[in-house]
């Protein structure tokens, strides 16, 4: 598609949010809506791509979501346990992940918005349905959700991109792809945003727009600002989505128009990832199945041969997100995750099974000590030690507490920890014995998938703020650019659907913009 040389807004991004605000401002009355991004169309959807497609939202049970999935028969509803996921669950999960530290005025219009924009999203072709093979155990005949999180897209990423296509061709966007913003042009007099300079198959070119919205993604693929802004080792961890989301734009931001920065610039989203993955970039046919989120199912061992964080400290949504950053500190940047028979078919197919990851297997704890030395372990007897004192440990607290029953769809409280008999690295929660074979262990590393520093807003409009704490006209923020809303951790879910809510929001914002200056002139 050729680049227009005017449009009413200009969308800076192709992920969720960037589709979510380009959307919203042509529903809103903004009659020429376009995006661009810096990636060939092969590579569209951003960082959104790549991921599971869960959505967070606030929901009175499962009657709410069924109207919106489509995979979901009476049968199925019948046996489904699913408490509603109220405003006050949201904002407490927000604020005990983040350490109380989320924007209390974004984190209020996240959540209070969160159900919301995710049926507007439904009315708009995006197709849902209930998480059951991320979120949901089959317990005793029920299916157990858990986490607070029911809701994912078909097809992960890869559907609700296609989805948000197929949306906004019908609404008349332009898409425009190979298309990089280098400057933010302002007005002399006003200093509202009025056009961008950017980078068209190489060919500088000029685009006037009545609105801005920047919509391009974290730093995570540049290794220069990982180090820089995360600090050491951060520069080695492999990336797990877009290679294209460089830290171009906050760059151009910040210099051009003085954007406040927010957040927490030395924190990011970053899970256990497959350590033969691809580095510097994801695969876009295999995704997100690189993740390896069993670990609350099993333990962690590092190259050493030690146990290193609590892997039962809390359900998984509350933990995958800080999880690699634990590994990422580990020599070598690694560890092996371990299960025994017991828990091994609990594992989810699509992020473990052997045509996705290479399998260590042995029949005895000491063989696959002995394996994993072929897979960069380092100490094999201390490997052998850590799981004997571990299983030590979770013999004792069995006999001193029996009658536990195991559960991974609750903190079920079965714990290493027992008078006596405790670990210096404690195993919180599903702690099993690991002691009947065959036995399985992958490789793992740290895989990045966004940061959490970026821009200042209002929260109304997501409208960026400039450094002098004024609104700068004409330019928004969403998506992974927004600052403010996650500190060291998210709860699993909340970045699709920050992206949806407050992507509407500018969308809106901007398409008002438009409007009443187009009027003003009439």
């Amino acid at each position: 598609m050729p680049l227009p040389a005017e449009t009413d807004v200009l969308v800076i991004g192709g992920g969720n949010a960037g589709f979510c605000a380009a959307i919203s401002a042509a529903q809103s009355g903004a009659k020429r809506v376009t995006i661009i991004d810096k990636c060939p169309e092969e590579w569209a959807g951003g960082n959104s791509y790549f991921t599971a497609g869960a959505m967070r939202t606030v929901h009175g049970g499962v009657s709410d979501l069924l109207p919106i999935v489509n995979n979901v028969d009476a049968a199925t509803a019948q046996k489904i346990d699913m408490k509603p996921y109220t405003v006050e669950d949201f904002t407490g999960d927000m604020n005990r992940v983040t350490g109380r530290r989320t924007n209390r005025e974004l984190c209020r219009t996240l959540v209070g918005e969160s159900n919301s924009a995710i049926k507007w999203l439904a009315s708009n072709g995006v197709r849902f349905q209930l998480s059951f093979n991320r979120q949901a155990y089959e317990v005793n005949g029920r299916l157990k959700f858990w986490g607070g999180l029911a809701l994912k897209t078909q097809d992960g990423g890869k559907g609700l991109i296609q989805d948000h296509l197929q949306a906004a061709r019908k609404l008349g966007i332009q898409i425009v792809f190979s298309t990089a913003a280098l400057r933010l042009v302002t007005d002399p007099i006003t200093g509202a945003v009025v056009s961008v300079v950017v980078s068209h198959h190489g060919k500088e070119e000029t685009v006037r727009a009545g609105a801005v919205i920047l919509a391009a993604g974290g730093f995570e693929a540049n290794p220069r600002m990982r180090a820089q802004f995360l600090g050491p080792h951060w520069d080695v961890a492999l990336v797990r989505g877009t290679p294209y989301n460089s830290g171009d734009a906050f760059e151009m931001a910040i210099r051009d128009v003085s954007a406040k920065q927010a957040g927490n610039w030395s924190g990011c989203h970053c899970v256990a990832w497959d350590a033969n993955a691809p580095a510097d970039t994801g695969d876009r046919e295999i995704s997100n199945e690189f993740t390896k989120s069993g670990y609350p199912l099993g333990i962690m061992i590092n190259r050493q041969g030690n146990r290193f964080v609590d892997e039962g400290s809390d359900l998984r949504n509350y933990t995958y997100a800080m999880i690699g950053r634990q590994i990422l500190n580990q020599p070598g940047h690694m560890a092996f995750q371990i299960w025994d028979s017991k828990t091994i078919p609990w594992l989810r197919a699509e992020e473990y099974r052997p045509e996705v990851v290479q399998h260590i297997s042995a029949n005895s704890i000491r063989e696959l000590a002995e394996k994993c030395t072929e897979h960069d372990l380092e100490d094999a007897k201390r490997f052998e030690q850590s799981v004997l004192e571990y299983n030590r440990a979770v013999y004792a607290r069995q006999h001193k507490n029996p009658g536990g029953k195991w559960d991974p769809a609750v903190k079920d409280g079965l714990t290493t920890q027992s008078e006596g008999s405790e670990l210096a690295v404690p195993k919180s929660n599903w702690a099993l014995p690991i002691d009947q074979g065959p036995f399985l262990a992958v490789k793992v590393t740290a895989g990045i998938t966004f940061t959490f520093g970026g821009l200042a807003v209002r929260p109304e409009t997501a409208a960026v703020i400039s450094s002098a704490d004024r609104e700068v006209p004409g330019l928004y923020c969403v998506g992974e650019m927004l600052g403010g809303l996650f500190y060291d951790n998210y709860p699993g879910g909340s970045g699709l659907t920050s992206g949806a809510v407050f992507g509407r929001r500018a969308g809106r914002a901007a398409a008002a913009r438009v409007l009443s200056n187009r009027q003003a002139r009439l």
